[in-house]
């Protein structure tokens, strides 16, 4: 591919993410009109539902793209997921009831989370040879996805209110179209296929627990008491499907979460990390919306604009703050601290508080929250071995989604608990202040990676490479009880190294060419 190429095809790259996080947040703003027009009577019970529906969806598909990608090359994989997303619109706007809405959003789901990942793993093929700015375009995709999902409910209240609902769907099929367009013409990635097998009972495996553990959050204390058969058994499948999925990984040739990722001390943080700030986040969107609207009366239109003020912040954040040459855990602490200090200020939230301070609290949180978008990704790139990248950057995609399936269904479920949509919407700020306080704290123990991936074609690149499958096949030998391989004289003639060696540190290196 040419320079111009792949300039452009970045360019395609970057629109799908915005495409995918903009149908994901779109919704918030419209939720009002659909319940009034779908179900006006029960319609609010299942708001929870429309969000948790597609974000399940993703999560249980994510671990899946990282190996297709590996079998059958990212461009297939990538075109397959935008034609299931755009499928998925269609049918979303032509439906006619709150059940198939949010069967059709799972569909949609799908599709958006091979959007999100795929794209990333497309992103890096389209790297040059020497381009050694992928920690750049890492942090803007992350802020670039950001934005939309500020400016999502934005879109979304403009047509529910000057038009029909229906078309917050519709309108992805024009823009998909460019998109698929612009994939055939210009991307050619080759395909390098390494055969193999998709793991798909440790993906069964996982999306059930996940199902599972989604309907207790969602139905219990709500529909049915904590102490019930029902929610008991949920928590029993949950457990046990997890334990399953654990072992399975262990045993599978081609694991959809190799296990050797969390004896990795940055990949294990960030994944937890992770999972806090993506059930945060959802909270402080979704509920927003929801407050503006019920519970002071403000149009859908109107409560769009709201997100705006969360765009700029996360624009702020990353054009000012990313300038400074700080470490991934200052820039961590200070996003989740920032973050929290924004939901607790908005959990104090009356009903006759000032909009302006409303606006001025989402500024803040936007600052926060720029800090902390594309960040973990790009820690995860780096401390990953080269032959999991994959699966460690949909891992981190995983547990994002997961979190905010989580603190969907659960922040939904806390709101139903109250009188009143304000106090239930002060709960939901203040829970989510609360988890941002976890992730400052889980973001104290980040350490920096001890190690940089250098692209295929720099000096160095085929050494650590050999390195990291080295040093991943003496761990993975041990976890299985073999002996280790790591003290015999490697291929090239140089002597293994041991368990506990670790690979010299260029984090100095890292730091003079990635933001942040």
């Amino acid at each position: 591919m040419s320079t111009t190429e792949r300039r452009i095809g970045a360019a395609i790259c970057l629109f799908t993410i915005v495409l995918a996080i903009l149908d994901q947040n779109i919704v918030s703003a419209a939720i009002v009109p659909i319940v009034r027009d779908l179900d006006p009577i029960r319609g609010v019970d299942h708001v929870a539902w429309l969000v948790a529906a597609f974000s399940l969806a993703a999560t249980v598909v994510l671990p899946l793209y990282g190996r297709l990608c590996d079998v059958w090359g990212p461009k297939q994989v990538f075109l397959g997921t935008v034609l299931t997303f755009l499928l998925g619109s269609v049918l979303c706007g032509a439906a006619q009831s709150m059940a198939q809405l949010i069967a059709f959003r799972a569909v949609q789901g799908v599709g958006a989370g091979g959007l999100m990942s795929v794209t990333m793993v497309v992103m890096a093929h389209l790297r040059e040879p020497g381009d050694k700015r992928g920690g750049g375009r890492s942090g803007l995709a992350g802020l670039v996805g950001g934005f939309g999902m500020a400016i999502g409910p934005l879109i979304g209240g403009l047509f529910a209110e000057h038009g029909n609902w229906r078309w917050i769907f519709y309108v992805n099929v024009p823009l998909g179209v460019l998109i698929l367009a612009g994939a055939l013409l210009v991307l050619r990635i080759p395909r390098h296929g390494s055969g193999g097998h998709v793991d798909l009972p440790g993906a069964a495996l996982v999306g059930g627990a996940a199902a599972a553990l989604l309907l207790v959050c969602d139905w219990g204390g709500d529909r049915y008491p904590w102490s019930s058969p029902v929610i008991l058994g949920l928590g029993a499948t949950s457990l046990v499907l997890l334990g399953a999925f654990l072992w399975w990984q262990r045993r599978s040739p081609d694991p959809v979460l190799p296990p050797g990722l969390f004896r990795i001390p940055a990949v294990r943080d960030s994944f937890a990390i992770q999972i806090v700030v993506g059930m945060a986040l959802v909270g402080g969107i979704v509920f927003l919306m929801v407050y503006l609207q019920v519970a002071r009366g403000v149009s859908a239109g109107r409560a769009g604009t709201y997100p705006a003020f969360l765009a700029a912040g996360l624009a702020l954040s990353g054009l000012a703050f990313n300038r400074l040459r700080r470490s991934l855990r200052t820039s961590m602490v200070f996003g989740t601290l920032c973050s929290a200090l924004a939901l607790g200020a908005l959990a104090l939230t009356r009903d006759d508080t000032s909009f302006w301070l409303i606006r001025a609290e989402l500024l803040v949180l936007g600052v926060g929250f720029g800090q902390l978008l594309g960040k973990l990704i790009l820690a995860v790139q780096e401390a990953a071995p080269r032959h999991q990248l994959g699966a460690a950057t949909t891992g981190v995609r995983f547990f994002q989604s997961l979190g905010g399936a989580i603190g969907a269904a659960a922040f939904g479920s806390l709101m139903n608990r109250f009188a009143t949509i304000t106090g239930g919407v002060d709960a939901v700020f203040a829970v989510a202040a609360l988890l941002m306080l976890l992730a400052a704290a889980l973001a104290t123990r980040l350490r920096e990676p001890a190690r940089t991936l250098v692209s295929a074609g720099e000096p160095g690149a085929a050494d650590e490479s050999s390195a990291a499958d080295e040093s991943s096949a003496a761990d993975e030998s041990s976890a299985a009880g073999e002996p280790s391989a790591a003290g015999e004289p490697s291929a090239a003639g140089e002597p293994g190294r041991g368990p506990g060696s670790v690979e010299p540190s260029r984090s100095a290196d890292r730091h003079a060419s990635a933001p942040g």
